[in-house]
């Protein structure tokens, strides 16, 4: 006998996929504000239909909800919606999301999860509730989560998420003697790395990157361009070079610095006029630019997803202080340590700190691998 809340649970995860889908699309757009996708869909003995879809738009406004509710108009009245974060209760540039779901009509709402910003944190369900809608927590709640860690993560611990990314030879070295660059991985992988730039606010590399490289960190994929999101850099003294990519492109696409407060104020100065923005804050006892803070100011800036890409510097430093949520391995197909390289002595990507963390299942679990092309990708997610 056909168990009817087993095709009911069926068909939410269905829809539910769905908004998760078109929230993903705005994810790196929408800052401060979280990327979230919403579905109405009318539910008849004949059949489903879609009657209204949307998701919120670059710079967080207008929210999914309304854009769906205005696509469906009466439709959407006795009908479902799928939204994957709960639905806003409080004014602010617009009216609650909650609200317009009640003139709208609707009948039940299907929420992921419960949004913890203080200003919500269930007051939107309560609302809908009290309004006679059925309200059903809970449908697909891992993959919202993880959909939207950044914006969890910035209204409960004043952080951005952040992931970051290594690439790495098949014998595990990032660079060779005396550091030099090394072309890891090819093109395919290239282009994943790009589509991650895309969904991030913010792209962050440590000063060593950026002398070792001088990268643009933009999105360089065709008709993507302008999905580029902000450079960061962590640069304690300010030593960035005037003549650095970073510099000459800083009118095109925002670039901070984050220093600390002991940084040369006439470098300040002649930075700024360059197009960087400055950002201070406190030293580690070793000089360095506290990650802590640093993270936190980006939060304040209403950075919620943030994307690193420096070396193993960086990274043993943000393993070291507990700051990384999802981490990208890449390896090359090839070895440093092969023909005229065969005796050479390399810097490994994955330091001991990171290594011990990624060993540790408390820590870091495997969520994806496999291959693009040649190259091998590993994605790991904090364990919480």
């Amino acid at each position: 006998m056909r168990d009817d809340n087993d095709q009911q649970s069926t068909q939410d995860r269905r829809f539910m996929r769905h908004a998760l889908a078109l929230g993903w699309r705005q994810q790196g757009l929408t800052s401060p504000n979280p990327a979230v996708g919403a579905m109405i869909v009318r539910h008849t003995v004949a059949g489903h239909m879609i009657v209204g879809r949307g998701a919120t738009q670059a710079g967080g406004r207008p929210h999914g909800e309304p854009i769906a509710i205005t696509m469906a108009g009466e439709a959407a009245r006795g009908a479902t919606l799928y939204v994957t974060l709960e639905p806003c209760s409080h004014h602010g540039r617009a009216g609650p999301c909650a609200d317009a779901i009640i003139a709208a009509g609707i009948g039940r709402v299907v929420s992921s999860i419960e949004d913890p910003d203080p200003r919500v944190a269930g007051q939107g369900h309560a609302r809908l509730r009290a309004a006679g809608i059925t309200v059903d927590v809970g449908t697909l709640s891992t993959e919202a989560l993880r959909a939207h860690r950044g914006h969890i993560l910035r209204v409960t611990k004043n952080r951005p998420a952040l992931t970051l990314k290594l690439a790495r030879t098949q014998d595990g070295f990032v660079s060779g003697v005396a550091g030099e660059r090394l072309l890891i991985t090819g093109e395919a992988a290239n282009n994943q790395v790009h589509l991650m730039r895309m969904h991030a606010d913010a792209i962050a590399v440590g000063l060593g990157t950026v002398l070792a490289d001088d990268p643009l960190l933009t999105v360089r994929l065709p008709g993507l361009s302008t999905r580029s999101p902000i450079r960061v850099v962590f640069d304690s003294q300010l030593r960035l070079p005037l003549t650095a990519n970073l510099i000459a492109t800083a009118t095109e696409i925002p670039t901070w610095i984050i220093t600390t407060h002991a940084a040369p104020a006439d470098r300040e100065t002649t930075l700024m006029r360059a197009g960087v923005e400055i950002i201070r804050v406190a030293a580690c006892e070793d000089g360095r630019v506290s990650l802590h803070e640093a993270l936190q100011a980006l939060a304040q800036r209403g950075i919620a997803r943030v994307f690193a890409e420096g070396g193993p510097k960086l990274a043993e430093a943000l393993a070291a202080t507990d700051l990384i949520d999802d981490l990208v391995i890449l390896t090359g197909a090839t070895s440093l340590h092969t023909g005229d390289n065969a005796n050479a002595i390399g810097i490994r990507a994955v330091g001991p700190v990171l290594n011990n963390a990624l060993a540790n299942p408390e820590m870091f679990r495997t969520v994806e691998s496999g291959h693009w092309s040649a190259d091998k990708f590993e994605i790991f997610e904090r364990v919480f």
